[in-house]
Protein backbone atom coordinates (compact mmCIF):
# COMPACT_ATOMS: atom_id res chain seq x y z
CA UNK A 1 0.00 0.00 0.00
CA UNK A 2 1.20 3.40 -0.71
CA UNK A 3 1.94 6.37 2.11
CA UNK A 4 0.14 9.37 1.78
CA UNK A 5 3.28 12.13 2.19
CA UNK A 6 2.17 15.20 0.36
CA UNK A 7 -0.59 18.10 1.25
CA UNK A 8 0.57 18.64 4.41
CA UNK A 9 -1.43 22.17 4.78
CA UNK A 10 -5.32 20.10 5.11
CA UNK A 11 -4.50 16.34 7.02
CA UNK A 12 -7.58 13.58 5.80
CA UNK A 13 -8.93 11.73 8.42
CA UNK A 14 -11.68 9.16 8.15
CA UNK A 15 -15.24 9.03 9.99
CA UNK A 16 -16.70 5.58 10.59
CA UNK A 17 -20.54 4.82 11.15
CA UNK A 18 -19.97 0.94 11.53
CA UNK A 19 -23.22 0.41 9.31
CA UNK A 20 -24.54 -2.60 8.42
CA UNK A 21 -25.90 -4.25 5.41
CA UNK A 22 -29.56 -5.10 5.44
CA UNK A 23 -29.74 -8.91 6.16
CA UNK A 24 -26.46 -8.57 7.41
CA UNK A 25 -24.83 -8.77 10.97
CA UNK A 26 -23.46 -6.71 13.23
CA UNK A 27 -20.32 -8.62 14.20
CA UNK A 28 -19.27 -8.76 10.49
CA UNK A 29 -19.79 -4.87 10.07
CA UNK A 30 -17.46 -4.74 13.59
CA UNK A 31 -14.73 -6.84 11.74
CA UNK A 32 -14.97 -4.49 9.04
CA UNK A 33 -14.63 -1.65 11.58
CA UNK A 34 -11.76 -3.03 12.40
CA UNK A 35 -9.82 -3.90 9.03
CA UNK A 36 -10.55 -0.30 7.85
CA UNK A 37 -8.81 1.28 11.17
CA UNK A 38 -6.11 -0.62 10.53
CA UNK A 39 -5.88 -0.23 6.40
CA UNK A 40 -6.13 3.54 6.45
CA UNK A 41 -3.55 3.85 9.01
CA UNK A 42 -1.66 2.16 6.14
CA UNK A 43 -2.27 4.69 3.99
CA UNK A 44 -1.23 7.30 5.91
CA UNK A 45 -5.26 8.95 6.72
CA UNK A 46 -4.44 11.15 10.22
CA UNK A 47 -7.29 10.04 12.31
CA UNK A 48 -10.13 7.77 12.38
CA UNK A 49 -13.37 8.31 14.42
CA UNK A 50 -16.10 6.53 15.15
CA UNK A 51 -19.87 7.64 15.40
CA UNK A 52 -22.41 7.26 18.39
CA UNK A 53 -25.99 6.14 17.16
CA UNK A 54 -28.05 3.89 19.57
CA UNK A 55 -31.57 2.21 18.89
CA UNK A 56 -30.30 1.69 14.61
CA UNK A 57 -30.65 -1.79 12.86
CA UNK A 58 -28.43 -0.44 10.11
CA UNK A 59 -25.82 1.03 12.31
CA UNK A 60 -22.85 -0.65 14.92
CA UNK A 61 -21.68 1.99 16.43
CA UNK A 62 -23.29 1.99 19.98
CA UNK A 63 -20.55 1.50 22.12
CA UNK A 64 -18.12 3.57 20.82
CA UNK A 65 -15.34 3.98 23.59
CA UNK A 66 -15.15 0.02 23.20
CA UNK A 67 -14.67 -0.30 19.16
CA UNK A 68 -12.03 2.70 19.64
CA UNK A 69 -10.22 0.58 21.83
CA UNK A 70 -10.19 -2.08 19.37
CA UNK A 71 -9.28 -0.11 16.34
CA UNK A 72 -6.59 1.45 18.68
CA UNK A 73 -5.34 -2.44 19.53
CA UNK A 74 -4.72 -3.04 16.07
CA UNK A 75 -2.83 0.22 14.89
CA UNK A 76 0.39 1.78 16.11
CA UNK A 77 -0.41 5.14 15.15
CA UNK A 78 -3.27 6.60 13.82
CA UNK A 79 -5.42 8.67 16.05
CA UNK A 80 -8.52 7.60 17.12
CA UNK A 81 -11.27 8.93 18.79
CA UNK A 82 -15.09 9.07 18.57
CA UNK A 83 -17.06 11.45 16.04
CA UNK A 84 -18.85 11.70 18.77
CA UNK A 85 -19.84 10.89 21.99
CA UNK A 86 -23.05 12.46 22.53
CA UNK A 87 -22.90 14.03 26.06
CA UNK A 88 -26.80 13.94 26.79
CA UNK A 89 -26.29 10.25 26.78
CA UNK A 90 -23.64 10.00 29.23
CA UNK A 91 -22.73 10.55 32.69
CA UNK A 92 -19.47 13.27 31.85
CA UNK A 93 -17.77 11.25 34.63
CA UNK A 94 -17.97 7.87 33.39
CA UNK A 95 -16.83 9.38 29.21
CA UNK A 96 -13.65 10.79 31.34
CA UNK A 97 -12.88 7.28 33.07
CA UNK A 98 -13.43 5.34 29.78
CA UNK A 99 -11.37 7.83 27.53
CA UNK A 100 -8.86 7.99 30.35
CA UNK A 101 -8.82 4.24 30.56
CA UNK A 102 -7.82 4.71 26.79
CA UNK A 103 -5.69 7.04 26.47
CA UNK A 104 -3.45 4.80 29.24
CA UNK A 105 -3.56 2.16 27.08
CA UNK A 106 -2.53 4.00 23.95
CA UNK A 107 -1.08 6.82 24.62
CA UNK A 108 -0.93 10.28 22.50
CA UNK A 109 -3.03 8.73 20.16
CA UNK A 110 -6.80 9.20 21.64
CA UNK A 111 -9.18 11.70 20.85
CA UNK A 112 -12.61 12.83 22.34
CA UNK A 113 -14.97 14.38 20.01
CA UNK A 114 -18.39 15.73 22.02
CA UNK A 115 -21.78 16.64 20.64
CA UNK A 116 -24.94 17.52 22.21
CA UNK A 117 -27.36 16.17 20.02
CA UNK A 118 -28.98 13.02 21.55
CA UNK A 119 -29.32 11.52 18.15
CA UNK A 120 -32.24 8.86 18.83
CA UNK A 121 -36.12 8.93 20.16
CA UNK A 122 -37.12 9.54 23.67
CA UNK A 123 -37.65 6.04 24.75
CA UNK A 124 -33.59 5.19 23.69
CA UNK A 125 -32.76 8.46 25.80
CA UNK A 126 -34.93 7.30 28.63
CA UNK A 127 -33.21 3.94 27.96
CA UNK A 128 -29.50 5.33 28.16
CA UNK A 129 -29.87 7.74 31.21
CA UNK A 130 -32.80 7.09 32.64
CA UNK A 131 -34.48 10.38 32.29
CA UNK A 132 -35.44 13.73 30.21
CA UNK A 133 -32.07 14.91 28.87
CA UNK A 134 -31.54 17.46 26.69
CA UNK A 135 -28.06 19.05 25.10
CA UNK A 136 -28.83 22.77 26.80
CA UNK A 137 -26.24 21.92 30.11
CA UNK A 138 -23.77 21.02 27.25
CA UNK A 139 -21.19 23.53 27.73
CA UNK A 140 -21.24 22.25 31.97
CA UNK A 141 -20.69 19.05 30.79
CA UNK A 142 -17.83 19.72 28.53
CA UNK A 143 -16.48 21.17 31.49
CA UNK A 144 -17.38 18.71 33.42
CA UNK A 145 -15.55 15.67 31.20
CA UNK A 146 -12.39 18.49 31.03
CA UNK A 147 -11.94 18.94 34.98
CA UNK A 148 -11.88 15.09 35.27
CA UNK A 149 -9.22 14.75 32.44
CA UNK A 150 -7.18 17.31 33.56
CA UNK A 151 -4.72 17.60 37.19
CA UNK A 152 -6.89 17.07 40.34
CA UNK A 153 -6.70 19.48 42.65
CA UNK A 154 -6.02 19.01 46.43
CA UNK A 155 -10.18 19.32 47.65
CA UNK A 156 -11.26 17.75 44.83
CA UNK A 157 -13.52 14.54 46.13
CA UNK A 158 -14.16 12.79 43.20
CA UNK A 159 -11.45 11.84 40.68
CA UNK A 160 -11.44 10.08 37.67
CA UNK A 161 -8.64 7.07 37.72
CA UNK A 162 -7.73 6.24 34.97
CA UNK A 163 -8.34 10.06 33.60
CA UNK A 164 -7.06 12.82 35.26
CA UNK A 165 -3.84 13.97 34.77
CA UNK A 166 -4.33 12.51 31.16
CA UNK A 167 -5.65 15.70 29.28
CA UNK A 168 -7.32 13.96 26.44
CA UNK A 169 -8.02 16.27 23.91
CA UNK A 170 -10.93 17.27 23.56
CA UNK A 171 -12.89 18.14 19.99
CA UNK A 172 -16.58 20.16 19.99
CA UNK A 173 -18.68 18.86 17.19
CA UNK A 174 -21.61 20.45 15.83
CA UNK A 175 -24.19 21.52 12.48
CA UNK A 176 -24.77 24.92 13.69
CA UNK A 177 -23.00 28.16 15.34
CA UNK A 178 -24.23 26.77 18.79
CA UNK A 179 -21.38 24.42 18.99
CA UNK A 180 -19.07 26.87 17.13
CA UNK A 181 -19.27 29.10 19.59
CA UNK A 182 -18.60 26.83 22.48
CA UNK A 183 -15.36 25.76 20.59
CA UNK A 184 -13.88 29.13 20.32
CA UNK A 185 -14.67 30.14 23.90
CA UNK A 186 -13.34 27.09 25.52
CA UNK A 187 -10.06 27.39 22.47
CA UNK A 188 -11.13 23.41 21.60
CA UNK A 189 -10.82 21.69 17.33
CA UNK A 190 -14.28 22.30 15.81
CA UNK A 191 -15.53 19.67 13.53
CA UNK A 192 -18.71 20.51 11.38
CA UNK A 193 -20.94 17.96 10.37
CA UNK A 194 -21.51 19.10 6.74
CA UNK A 195 -21.53 15.33 5.31
CA UNK A 196 -25.09 15.61 6.94
CA UNK A 197 -25.97 19.09 7.72
CA UNK A 198 -24.47 21.16 5.14
CA UNK A 199 -26.64 24.48 5.26
CA UNK A 200 -24.35 26.47 7.88
CA UNK A 201 -20.97 25.50 7.72
CA UNK A 202 -19.33 28.95 6.16
CA UNK A 203 -21.36 30.98 9.38
CA UNK A 204 -20.25 28.84 12.06
CA UNK A 205 -16.69 28.58 10.81
CA UNK A 206 -16.48 32.44 10.89
CA UNK A 207 -18.38 32.84 13.95
CA UNK A 208 -15.53 30.16 15.21
CA UNK A 209 -12.58 31.85 13.87
CA UNK A 210 -13.93 35.59 14.71
CA UNK A 211 -14.44 34.52 18.58
CA UNK A 212 -11.71 31.66 19.10
CA UNK A 213 -9.63 31.82 22.54
CA UNK A 214 -6.58 30.23 22.58
CA UNK A 215 -6.14 27.43 25.12
CA UNK A 216 -3.61 25.27 26.75
CA UNK A 217 -4.65 22.58 24.06
CA UNK A 218 -4.78 25.03 21.22
CA UNK A 219 -3.19 28.27 20.58
CA UNK A 220 -4.67 28.78 17.28
CA UNK A 221 -8.51 27.51 15.53
CA UNK A 222 -8.61 23.98 14.21
CA UNK A 223 -11.32 23.93 11.89
CA UNK A 224 -12.40 20.05 10.62
CA UNK A 225 -15.21 19.65 8.10
CA UNK A 226 -16.73 16.36 7.41
CA UNK A 227 -17.74 15.05 3.68
CA UNK A 228 -19.12 12.29 2.28
CA UNK A 229 -16.25 11.34 -0.43
CA UNK A 230 -16.83 8.52 -3.18
CA UNK A 231 -13.72 7.54 -5.31
CA UNK A 232 -13.86 5.15 -7.89
CA UNK A 233 -12.24 4.13 -11.51
CA UNK A 234 -14.92 6.08 -13.20
CA UNK A 235 -17.44 9.04 -12.67
CA UNK A 236 -20.54 6.40 -13.43
CA UNK A 237 -19.18 3.68 -11.49
CA UNK A 238 -18.77 6.16 -7.73
CA UNK A 239 -21.93 7.87 -9.03
CA UNK A 240 -23.54 3.83 -8.93
CA UNK A 241 -21.85 3.08 -5.85
CA UNK A 242 -23.46 5.90 -4.17
CA UNK A 243 -26.91 5.15 -4.65
CA UNK A 244 -26.28 3.06 -1.46
CA UNK A 245 -25.78 6.46 1.31
CA UNK A 246 -28.69 8.22 -1.26
CA UNK A 247 -31.23 5.20 -0.10
CA UNK A 248 -29.78 5.33 3.46
CA UNK A 249 -31.21 9.13 3.95
CA UNK A 250 -34.35 8.13 1.58
CA UNK A 251 -35.01 5.47 3.98
CA UNK A 252 -34.49 7.62 6.95
CA UNK A 253 -36.94 10.59 5.51
CA UNK A 254 -39.39 7.89 5.23
CA UNK A 255 -39.00 6.96 8.98
CA UNK A 256 -36.47 3.75 9.01
CA UNK A 257 -32.80 3.43 8.13
CA UNK A 258 -31.81 0.57 5.80
CA UNK A 259 -27.85 -0.01 4.18
CA UNK A 260 -28.63 -1.06 0.54
CA UNK A 261 -26.65 -2.54 -2.04
CA UNK A 262 -26.25 -0.24 -4.97
CA UNK A 263 -28.57 0.18 -7.67
CA UNK A 264 -28.48 1.66 -11.90
CA UNK A 265 -31.35 3.99 -11.53
CA UNK A 266 -32.44 6.18 -8.58
CA UNK A 267 -35.64 7.75 -10.32
CA UNK A 268 -37.07 4.51 -9.69
CA UNK A 269 -37.02 4.56 -6.26
CA UNK A 270 -37.95 8.41 -5.48
CA UNK A 271 -40.26 11.35 -6.24
CA UNK A 272 -38.90 14.66 -7.12
CA UNK A 273 -39.69 15.79 -3.63
CA UNK A 274 -37.47 13.10 -1.96
CA UNK A 275 -35.10 13.99 -4.71
CA UNK A 276 -34.74 17.13 -4.10
CA UNK A 277 -34.52 16.57 0.00
CA UNK A 278 -31.39 14.39 -0.69
CA UNK A 279 -29.61 15.55 -2.58
CA UNK A 280 -30.16 18.57 -0.32
CA UNK A 281 -29.04 17.37 2.60
CA UNK A 282 -25.86 15.27 0.86
CA UNK A 283 -24.71 18.36 -1.55
CA UNK A 284 -21.13 18.09 0.61
CA UNK A 285 -19.89 15.41 -1.62
CA UNK A 286 -17.38 14.45 -3.39
CA UNK A 287 -18.25 11.29 -6.09
CA UNK A 288 -16.31 10.48 -8.59
CA UNK A 289 -13.02 9.43 -10.64
CA UNK A 290 -9.72 10.25 -8.89
CA UNK A 291 -9.41 13.75 -11.01
CA UNK A 292 -13.49 14.38 -10.32
CA UNK A 293 -13.21 14.39 -6.82
CA UNK A 294 -9.82 15.92 -6.28
CA UNK A 295 -11.33 19.08 -7.73
CA UNK A 296 -13.96 18.70 -5.87
CA UNK A 297 -12.59 18.12 -2.42
CA UNK A 298 -9.99 21.26 -3.34
CA UNK A 299 -13.40 23.32 -3.94
CA UNK A 300 -14.31 22.42 -0.42
CA UNK A 301 -10.80 23.26 1.28
CA UNK A 302 -11.10 26.46 -0.48
CA UNK A 303 -14.37 27.15 0.36
CA UNK A 304 -14.70 26.58 3.93
CA UNK A 305 -11.19 27.53 4.62
CA UNK A 306 -10.63 23.49 6.06
CA UNK A 307 -7.55 22.70 8.01
CA UNK A 308 -8.47 19.13 7.66
CA UNK A 309 -11.43 16.91 6.46
CA UNK A 310 -13.02 14.19 7.89
CA UNK A 311 -14.20 11.84 5.45
CA UNK A 312 -17.16 9.33 5.33
CA UNK A 313 -17.27 6.54 2.71
CA UNK A 314 -20.26 4.23 2.84
CA UNK A 315 -20.20 1.58 -0.12
CA UNK A 316 -22.43 -1.71 0.07
CA UNK A 317 -19.32 -4.37 -0.69
CA UNK A 318 -16.44 -3.46 1.66
CA UNK A 319 -13.55 -3.66 -0.59
CA UNK A 320 -15.06 -1.05 -3.25
CA UNK A 321 -14.87 0.89 0.27
CA UNK A 322 -11.27 0.29 0.97
CA UNK A 323 -10.70 1.20 -2.69
CA UNK A 324 -11.97 4.09 -2.53
CA UNK A 325 -10.01 5.12 0.84
CA UNK A 326 -7.02 4.02 -1.09
CA UNK A 327 -7.74 6.13 -3.99
CA UNK A 328 -8.47 9.35 -2.05
CA UNK A 329 -5.20 8.76 0.00
CA UNK A 330 -3.25 8.37 -3.28
CA UNK A 331 -4.96 11.50 -5.20
CA UNK A 332 -4.60 13.66 -2.43
CA UNK A 333 -1.12 13.12 -1.83
CA UNK A 334 -0.21 13.98 -5.92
Amino acid sequence: MFLMTKTPDVNLSVLDVAPIRKNGTAAETLRETIALGRGTEEMGYHRYWIAEHHNMPAVASSATSLLIGQVAAVTSHIRVGSGGIMLPNHAPYVVAEQFGTLESLHPGRIDLGLGRARGTDPWTARALRRGETSGKDFPAQVTEVRRYLGTATPTQRVRAIPGEGTHVPLYILGSSTFGAALAAQEGLPFAFASHFAPDQPLMALEAYRDHFRPSEQLEKPHAIVGVNALVADTDREARRLFTTLQQKFLTHGRGGVEFLPPVDDMSRLWNPHEKATVSAMLRVSAVGSPHTVRTQLRDIVKRTGADELIVQTETWDFEARLRSYALLAELWAD
